[in-house]
């Protein structure tokens, strides 16, 4: 599994779209901020919800700090998904160092 910082994210996004942004917070927290353009599969859903994933494309799993992703990022990457990345510092260092605007919690 490849681990992604906010900066390497920005540029990755900025180049192209052939990504999936897999945000694993509670809805609660993704209502509060989210990087657009993500999908919000909570960490409690994905055994469930894993369906709804390309198991081909490349997809950043994004949670608040980085730990809850890390572990889904790490089961899809078990589970058959080829191009998993963990976001390094979560949404809360893009809200540090990429978006200063984005409410946080």
């Amino acid at each position: 599994m490849e681990t992604i910082n906010v900066l390497e994210l920005k540029q990755r996004l900025e180049l192209e779209n052939s990504m999936t942004l897999l945000d694993v917070r509670e809805p609660w927290e993704y209502e509060i901020c989210r990087i657009d353009a993500s999908v919000n599969i909570p960490m409690s859903q994905i055994v469930k919800r894993m369906d709804e994933l390309d198991k081909n494309a490349k997809i950043i799993v994004i949670c608040h700090h980085g730990a809850r992703s890390f572990q889904i990022a790490s089961y899809l990457e078990s589970r058959g998904f080829k191009h998993t990345a963990n976001l390094e510092g979560g949404i809360s260092a893009w809200a540090n160092l990429i978006d200063k605007l984005m409410p946080e919690y």
